[in-house]
């Protein structure tokens, strides 16, 4: 049958089933657990009188080599927890003797000895070891050898079919490799779920690298006494070949027809990778303890391959895409004033991570779309979302389930199915580097339906045993291809030059603002006696150095100029042709003694020097000993008077631009400056807003103005309070008479 995928169930809490404290042996051993400092036997499994001849009682308090001879007593050096097994031959109390198969492991400060009757005769190990070691370590791919580790694992071993199963990220397994009899039903490229095996069960297999079952109908044989008597409780029995195993899993096995199975862990970098699940269907299978040393030896070595072929794939995936960043970082040196530019030019950014559909880059609140991505505005969404509680790095190849399935994560499930967000932290807050991959709908064959290894019941949902193994496959939506460790540790370093880059940048524009600012904003301006002047300046949000500037100039007659101008654009540039242009205005001032003249000599100077450069300035010349002020504008925002009647602004004294081929005077408006009055002049940054017209920000301005005391520094900075958010510089000149 076929289904879209349904969100899955929680993973069921399986700490309530003793797996590694199960109080009970297999039947086909005896297991002893005995004191090492004397060699008394403290507990035996109740099977013992079947084994040795004696019953569990009876052993209890007996020295062990009473018990087994003087052969039967492990050597363990100190810190060694395991001991090779080994056959010895036990004396029996009719006086005959047995051969049985000695192992012996440390576990809750006890020595605890199984013991298994061999099968057959021992078979030779190393020639088949040998053989099958070569085998593996001519497989030239991840495929070929989990293929021939399943091959040699079923001839070493004898199972009817053995398995290599390998894990994905959420834990369910896939069959990627099989060797079985072939009249069995073939389950490569089956995908079991994650519930099948439990996450003890996973932590046990990490430590424990081998788990035999060679008769799945088997009788537990339960251990006596029941709690180890040093400890009063029961006896850790991880590391025992003869613990017994869940009903549950052998309820498992019977559903699939397994009678007997074995298991082998597969580890990479210390992770469980993967297992080799063998399975024999005949009837019960024991192989003996020497076979499964070679399964495990093969087990481990294998893992060693694995591991060293994912470490190769991943160095040459990582000098790849080191080579890339590398072009990219030498861009980003080399245009340390124009980051977006190189991030987002010939590919850029997006080169950088294979198999990314689109990108987007924010640098400085300045959005770019590279590729196929999400519209601008579900970006702006995403990214308010995924940066809502913190700017931590975000990697997911399946959005709408660690995200919760929204209207947005549907939307964009197409483009964005898989992200991996970085955010920048030397820019503005709201900056970041964000790849996209798009869905890919996979149909994922299952082993029965993965559902039902949960049931609800009233004390919440249990773990059962499948009964069905029938192919059932599921439509996987939502989903993307997955990022790998290296790609997401490229998009974090690009991330770092990034926000070094910024950083640097910040600091030079910072030490050039230091010296150009100076050259460029007034900072000890000569005020006449009854006068007050104050003056603030906010850099804008996209570069340190703006066009704005202010000036106050004193003529050789004693009157004042205060000025107020603006350059079109922003930076280190705009600010040298700023100060030229401040420059020259005060030589013409003071040559010229009038504004208006000065401007329009200032204009020409532009259109012959600086063509295509456009420039506002407003200008009021002040009397000192009469209060008048005579005010000139080219092309900048009104002069404000705050008088006896309230706020007007000076809409008279108008002119244009300096830049602009308009070759005619500029208009002039005198007003007088009673006791109490003030004059503001203020750059565009103050009251320009998308989407509200300009009269009514001017309008906005002189209520905002009116409503308050004539306090230059409280003035300033009750217009700078109102102001718009902008990313444009803002400059106010306050001055008032008292």
């Amino acid at each position: 049958m076929t289904s879209v995928t349904e969100p899955a169930l929680p993973e069921i809490d399986c700490a309530d089933e003793p797996i590694r404290i199960p109080g009970s042996v297999q039947a086909h051993g005896v297991l002893l657990a005995v004191d090492e400092s004397d060699h008394t036997v403290v507990m035996a499994s109740a099977n013992a009188a079947e084994h040795l001849g004696q019953d569990a009682a009876s052993l209890r308090g007996r020295r062990l080599q009473d018990v087994l001879g003087p052969d039967g007593v492990p050597s363990l050096a100190a810190g060694e927890e395991s001991a090779e097994p080994r056959r010895i031959d036990v004396p029996l109390p009719d006086g005959t003797r047995r051969a049985v198969d000695l192992l012996a492991h440390r576990s809750d400060g006890m020595l605890v000895v199984e013991l298994e009757p061999p099968v057959g005769s021992a078979p030779e190990t190393a020639p088949r070891t040998r053989l099958a070691l070569r085998a593996l370590q001519g497989a030239t791919s991840h495929g070929e050898l989990t293929r021939m580790l399943a091959a040699e694992m079923r001839r070493v071993t004898g199972f009817d079919r053995v398995m290599v199963y390998r894990f994905d990220d959420d834990w369910n397994g896939e069959v990627v490799a099989e060797e079985a009899r072939e009249d069995l039903e073939p389950f490569l490229g089956l995908h079991f779920p994650a519930s099948d095996i439990p996450a003890q069960a996973r932590a046990l297999y990490t430590s424990q690298w081998l788990r035999s079952i060679p008769d799945a109908g088997y009788t537990p044989s339960p251990l006596m006494p029941g709690l180890n008597p040093r400890t009063g409780l029961p006896l850790d029995l991880s590391g025992a070949a003869l613990r017994s195993v869940s009903p549950v899993h052998l309820q498992y096995l019977a559903n699939m027809g397994v009678r007997a199975s074995m298991s082998v862990s597969l580890l990479s970098h210390g992770r469980l990778w993967g297992l080799v699940a063998c399975h024999h269907y005949a009837g019960p299978h024991y192989p003996s303890p020497s076979t499964r040393n070679v399964a495990e030896f093969l087990g481990r070595t294998a893992s060693l391959l694995i591991q060293g072929k994912e470490d190769e794939g991943r160095y040459v995936d990582a000098l790849a895409i080191s080579a890339t960043a590398a072009d990219l970082t030498r861009s980003l040196a080399g245009n340390i004033r124009n980051p977006l530019d190189s991030l987002a030019g010939d590919g850029g950014a997006l080169d950088l991570i294979e198999g990314a559909s689109g990108v987007a880059i924010r640098v400085h609140n300045e959005l770019r779309l590279l590729g196929e991505t999400p519209s601008v505005q579900d970006v702006e969404a995403l990214a308010g979302v995924l940066w809502s509680s913190g700017r931590t790095l975000v990697v997911t190849d399946a959005l709408g389930r660690d995200l919760a399935a929204t209207e947005l994560t549907a939307r964009i499930a197409g483009t964005a199915s898989g992200v991996l967000g970085v955010p920048l932290t030397s820019g503005e807050r709201s900056d970041f580097l964000m790849w996209f991959r798009p869905e890919v709908l996979r149909e994922v064959q299952w082993a029965g339906d993965p559902r039902k290894a949960v049931q609800r019941t009233d004390d919440g949902l249990r773990l059962t045993p499948r009964a069905s193994f029938s192919a059932w496959v599921e439509q996987v939506r939502g989903r993307s291809d997955p990022w790998a460790p290296a790609e997401t540790a490229a998009a974090q370093r690009l991330g770092q030059d990034v926000d070094e880059l910024l950083a640097r940048r910040s600091a030079e524009d910072s030490r050039i603002a230091a010296a150009l600012q100076q050259i460029v904003l007034t900072e000890r301006p000569v005020i006449p006696a009854g006068f007050s002047l104050a003056s603030r300046y906010v850099p804008s949000g996209n570069d340190i150095i703006g066009g704005d500037w202010y000036d106050v100039t004193v003529l050789p007659d004693g009157r004042v100029v205060l000025m107020v101008g603006d350059v079109a654009g922003h930076g280190m540039g705009v600010a040298a042709i700023t100060a030229q242009m401040r420059h020259a205005l005060r030589a013409y001032l003071v040559n010229e003694g009038s504004a208006s003249t000065a401007l329009r000599r200032l204009g020409t100077l532009i259109g012959a020097l600086l063509p295509g450069k456009l420039a506002t300035v407003v200008a009021a010349e002040l009397d000192p000993q009469t209060g008048s002020a005579r005010i000139t504008s080219a092309g900048h925002l009104p002069i404000l008077h705050l008088g006896a009647e309230g706020g007007r602004l000076l809409h008279e004294a108008t002119g244009p631009a300096l830049g602009v081929d308009v070759a005619r005077d500029y208009a002039e408006v005198t007003v007088e400056l009673a006791r109490g009055d003030a004059l503001v002049l203020y750059s565009d940054g103050l009251v320009e807003e998308r989407g509200v017209h300009l009269l009514r920000s001017l309008e906005q301005l002189r209520d905002r103005a009116a409503a308050g005391g004539r306090d230059p520094d409280g003035l300033c900075e009750r217009l700078l309070a109102g102001a718009p958010q902008t990313r444009d510089d803002v400059t106010v000149l306050a001055l008032s008479r008292f």
